[in-house]
């Protein structure tokens, strides 16, 4: 398959991994685009092709993965307008905010569409990627649950799930980061040293999250099992709760989700 990614960001660079790890593409197969001639040189260097006329580099591609910013949105749609074939091109989007009735009112109604929210763990292999699709057949479909798969996880969702989806996967990311980063300042609080107190923290939280994927389980039986009468976890999660932990984390996802929403409608 012959791939084009428009932007080539932190973002693109993932998917033109992602490509090659699922042995959709070799590197020659892809043309990643970027607004400046000067970036493009490390990305040759790689085997990649490379442009910076977006409608010129889409014009061999079976599918096209746009990875722009919210506003750069509607130049990048003007400028693939002339070029786009709607009976033989894919196209994936990696928009925030932008519904694929955006794209289809621009390129064309019959346009095949996989709106995808990852997040920044699928340089680590372990995003968390939603998926939903407007015109796409089965092969579309599995083909870009294919690629995103060797990047984590994924789930097919409604498309009005996605502004939830970028609060929840996208952001949750920066939300858990900060929660750790929150353990790791109590530990030195309690005697650690900053880098011990960051390790352990970290990986506390890797392996609360791998006691809910493997095990399957609910977040309280898991509690259940390390709080025991009068004793010092109890103690402590009361009174995080005091103080709005819970609160606080589902307040900042509502709000992300709400903001999420109108990012395309604000460029």
């Amino acid at each position: 398959m012959k791939a084009t990614i428009i932007g080539g960001g932190n973002i693109g660079m993932a998917l033109a991994e992602g490509l090659l790890e699922a042995k959709v593409c070799k590197a020659a197969d892809i043309t990643i685009t970027r607004r400046s001639e000067s970036s493009l040189d490390r990305l040759r260097e790689k085997g990649f092709a490379v442009s910076t006329d977006n409608a010129e580099a889409i014009k061999n591609a079976d599918a096209v993965f746009i990875c722009v910013l919210p506003q750069q949105l509607d130049v990048a749609l003007t400028q693939l307008k002339a070029s786009i074939n709607l009976q033989k091109q894919l196209v994936v989007s990696v928009v925030t905010g932008a519904h694929t009735g955006v794209f289809r009112e621009k390129l064309g109604a019959d346009l095949r569409i996989v709106r995808a929210m990852p997040n920044t763990a699928m340089k680590v292999r372990a995003s968390m990627t939603c998926l939903s699709a407007v015109n796409a057949t089965d092969k579309d479909k599995e083909m870009v649950q294919n690629i995103f798969d060797t990047m984590g996880q994924c789930i097919w969702i409604a498309e009005d799930m996605m502004s939830a989806a970028t609060a929840l996967c996208a952001c949750g990311i920066a939300f858990f980061l900060r929660t750790v980063r929150a353990a790791s300042q109590g530990g030195v609080e309690i005697g650690f040293h900053a880098h011990d107190a960051l390790k352990i923290a970290a990986q506390t939280a890797f392996g609360a999250a791998k006691l809910l994927i493997e095990n399957k389980t609910h977040p309280e039986e898991e509690i259940d099992k390390v709080t025991s009468p009068k004793g010092c976890t109890i103690a402590g999660l009361n009174e995080m709760e005091h103080q709005g932990l819970s609160s606080a984390f589902i307040k900042g996802i509502k709000l992300s989700s709400n903001i999420a929403d109108n990012l395309y409608k604000q460029s």
